[in-house]
């Protein structure tokens, strides 16, 4: 819009010290091809929630009405169609002229159409809902039972109810992403307390670290170890790329936490490494931020060591390393709306995340054999002579 006639210039070596206002509203100054933008919020505002106002406000989130399921409904419509059907044909064959025996036939087919609909099962509450297994007593049981009975996306328990509550939303919305677009149906995610829970169920542990993270105990570190070189793969979020972008140090709470963890070498993603095409062709791996590395094992060097890993864990790195938190660009609320903004790409960095996701759980459950397609021409190559 024009800027309104009560606007003044701003002198160009004090566009930064200037102070938005009425004379001076915030804009573009300065001519066409080189404006300046005088903004409200600056690197050094710090925004702060307004103080509740005793007796004239109130917090409340949005009351959403849950869809209604149409479908039991419609195939009460349907019997209902047959029967008239049925009570139609009847009709026609006697001439519209009925006798006690066939007036008590289609009684008696009224009302059993009319019991149908009773003794059909109640429909899910909400797509995707999965029947709860039955318990045994025991919680150690209970846990292996539930995480078994389908592939699941876990993550790990931090202490931290909004980060634990995020993962959870992000490992959810992932899940309904890979449900619509591949052929995997994982179930609902679960959150696993890395002191007790047993790690061999999931073949991919999310797991966000804390600001406050503190070292791992021996116990833990033999845990963590043990999963990773059995085949599991973990994927360290720190969720810092934009303290970063703004100066900040990148990996402080990593380090403490697994400062004494046996870890290999470590590189970015290689352009053509098999992450780049385990489903999707990728270059980057956003998340609700974008601009941090993907880090991951170095390809080994040696030829030995390389038959090894992928004889032990058929290529696939147990570990990744980012920064650009992944589940907050992957958290769904219940309309499947997503919860958190991502930033700079907007929607075109969520879906780009989403696709990281994607290729994330193909590469854990599929190892390289991406890789092994370009032996492809040679193998054809042999069948034909």
């Amino acid at each position: 819009m024009p800027p309104p006639l009560r606007a003044a210039p701003i002198a160009p070596d004090q566009l930064a010290k200037t102070v938005p206002g009425p004379d001076h509203p915030p804009g573009y100054y300065g001519p066409t091809g080189a404006a300046r933008a005088l903004n409200i919020v600056t690197p050094v505002t710090k925004l702060t929630p307004l103080p509740p106002v005793e007796g004239a406000s109130a917090v409340s989130g949005y009351t959403l009405k849950k869809p209604m399921a149409l479908e039991p409904w419609l195939y009460v419509a349907a019997l209902a169609l047959f029967g008239l059907d049925i009570l139609a044909v009847l009709a026609l064959s006697t001439g519209f002229r009925f006798r006690r025996r066939q007036m008590a036939t289609a009684a008696a087919i009224a009302f059993v159409l009319a019991l149908v609909p009773l003794a059909l099962p109640a429909p899910a509450s909400a797509a995707g809902a999965e029947r709860a297994p039955e318990t045994t007593g025991n919680p150690a049981d209970d846990f292996a039972l539930q995480a078994s009975t389908k592939t699941r996306l876990a993550y790990v328990l931090t202490g931290d109810a909004e980060i634990d509550r995020t993962s959870e939303e992000g490992l959810g919305g992932l899940s309904k992403v890979l449900r619509a677009r591949t052929a995997l149906e994982p179930g609902a995610p679960m959150g696993v307390d890395i002191e007790s829970d047993e790690l061999s169920f999931f073949p991919i542990l999310y797991w966000p670290v804390r600001e406050d993270s503190e070292p791992m105990s021996d116990k833990t570190l033999a845990k963590v170890d043990a999963y990773m070189k059995q085949g599991g793969m973990i994927i360290f979020d720190t969720r810092d790329q934009e303290r970063v972008a703004y100066g900040g140090t990148q990996g402080k709470a990593l380090t403490r936490l697994i400062g004494q963890l046996d870890i290999p070498p470590l590189e970015p993603v290689p352009e053509n490494h098999v992450l780049t095409k385990s489903f999707y062709l990728m270059n980057s791996f956003p998340g609700r931020w974008d601009g941090g590395s993907l880090w991951l094992e170095a390809e080994p060097a040696d030829e030995a060591e390389r038959s090894e890993r992928s004889r032990r864990t058929d290529g696939v790195s147990s570990l990744v390393i980012t920064s650009n938190d992944l589940a907050s660009a992957w958290a769904l609320d219940e309309a499947n709306r997503p919860i958190y903004p991502v930033v700079p790409g907007g929607e075109v960095q969520r879906e780009m995340a989403f696709r990281a996701g994607v290729n994330l759980v193909m590469y854990a459950l599929t190892g390289n054999y991406k890789a092994d397609q370009v032996h492809v021409p040679a193998l054809l190559e042999r069948l034909g002579q």
